[in-house]
């Protein structure tokens, strides 16, 4: 299982929020390319970048950060979020060395617009779908729509995404548990592999999610529970190479 350390970027800083609020800001680094350092050198295979500020802007806001990151980290996997609603965006982040872009609320807005960029980058594109009691919510999770999980990411499989990412925002920052059962729930339903997201809080949880891998779960997001300790990422690493 692959363990993703999550790197929120709010104003150029590495920040943490609860359920998505933009006032519920915690800071952990004002130096994000250094808190990348960090999780590398604890063994961290791929990093999770977001850009809060570009998920409510609709464009990019702090991507001279994300390349910074990436020009740092050449060889590292990195998927990124927040703001990506067009394909020069896909462009400029695959060109500075980006692996992975996630794709959230023009998924769901627009869903053709997935199908369009999968072809044109194929092998690239992630969706990511946050939701709350099994609907989508979208705009930096301001709004809920009345779109069924499953039903999305079925639609987004059939469109050729590599992967998932799903996030139970009634968990996310809230130190309360990953949602195992809703995410085994999804990954059942599809046979691309699902990122959980949202919750991971200790090593419990991580053994939780490891035990329904062979269900589809191909890894997890870690946040808060990386920045306040309650998970050595060294450790977590070490458990699941064991496993």
């Amino acid at each position: 299982m692959l363990l993703i350390p999550a790197i929120d970027l709010k104003q150029g800083r590495c920040v943490r929020l609860r359920q998505g609020r933009m006032e519920e800001d915690t800071v952990f680094s004002d130096d994000p390319v250094a808190m990348a350092g960090r999780w590398v050198e604890a063994g961290a295979r791929r990093l999770h970048l977001v850009d809060l500020d570009g998920a409510f802007a609709g464009k990019p806001v702090n991507a001279t950060v994300i390349r910074e990151i990436a020009a740092a980290f050449p060889e590292l996997p990195i998927q990124v979020g927040g703001g990506i609603r067009d394909e020069e965006t896909i462009d400029t982040y695959l060109a500075a060395g980006v692996q992975y872009v996630i794709i959230g609320t023009k998924a769901v807005s627009a869903p053709h617009f997935v199908g369009d960029v999968c072809a044109e980058f194929p092998g690239h594109i992630i969706v990511g779908l946050d939701a709350k009691d099994g609907k989508v919510a979208i705009d930096g999770w301001s709004k809920l729509s009345n779109h069924d999980v499953v039903d999305l990411a079925q639609h987004f499989e059939r469109d050729g995404v590599e992967a998932i990412v799903y996030t139970d925002i009634s968990r996310d920052g809230m130190m309360q548990g990953v949602n195992v059962e809703a995410t085994r729930k999804l990954a059942r339903s599809i046979t691309i592999p699902v990122i959980a997201s949202g919750g991971v809080t200790n090593m419990d949880d991580i053994r939780a999610l490891q035990a329904a891998e062979e269900d589809g779960i191909m890894g997890a997001i870690l946040g808060r529970a990386l920045y306040e300790g309650s998970i050595d990422l060294a450790e977590a690493n070490t458990l699941v190479a064991e496993a």
